[in-house]
């Protein structure tokens, strides 16, 4: 499943909620108030950028802080509020680790619950219902198609996020990036890996 396939999936209906802000949306534009393009560059920048730049730096700090990663592993809404991200959709958090030997997924099959705090908005991918279906029957399938393809011998968990309880991926750290300092490393942890539909 790559992102040019979405159009020929059935997504889930609207919710009341997406319902009216895209009728808002719509009006804005109507009335000459906004533009569409402003409004896809706003959403582009949380969705790409400004959340995922959160999560990047929590997974950069517990690369170079052995303490810190132990923290986050073991509480890790406790350890990303350290780094000052919470807030809604981020009050349980649990983060799981890739190894060379285990690569984790995170999906919410029954809606589209997601770490907000770290990552930004859902893409619309995740959102999606034949990757939420999919992923739980087929992951490793559905990895490739995202252009993840993981050896055979590497074992693939998957982990259903909820009201309750959402995941991030802590990724494996590049072998390529000895000495680089926090800021570098951050700048290359992308969206896609912490939600482990990527490799780094």
């Amino acid at each position: 499943m790559s992102e040019h396939d979405e159009d020929h999936h059935h997504p889930a209906p609207l919710s009341p909620v997406e319902t009216r802000a895209r009728a808002l949306e719509e009006l804005l534009i109507e009335k000459g108030l906004v533009q569409a393009d402003v409004i896809d560059t706003i959403v582009s920048a949380y969705e790409h950028d400004i959340g995922p730049m959160n999560g990047a730096r929590v997974v950069a700090r517990a690369w170079l802080d052995p303490a810190y990663k132990a923290r986050l592993l073991a509480d890790g809404t406790a350890a990303i509020v350290e780094l000052g991200f919470g807030g809604p959709e981020g009050g349980h958090i649990v983060v799981v680790e890739n190894t060379p030997s285990v690569h984790n997924v995170v999906v919410c099959t029954l809606c589209s619950c997601y770490p907000w705090p770290v990552l930004g908005l859902p893409p619309n991918w995740y959102k999606d219902a034949a990757y939420r279906s999919r992923v739980v029957r087929e992951p490793r399938v559905v990895l490739r198609e995202l252009g993840c393809d993981l050896p055979a011998d590497v074992e693939i968990r998957v982990w259903d996020s909820s009201a309750e309880t959402r995941y991030l991926v802590l990724p494996e750290r590049p072998a390529d990036s000895a000495g680089l300092a926090e800021e570098t490393l951050a700048a290359r942890v992308t969206r896609d890996a912490m939600i482990g539909t990527a490799r780094l």
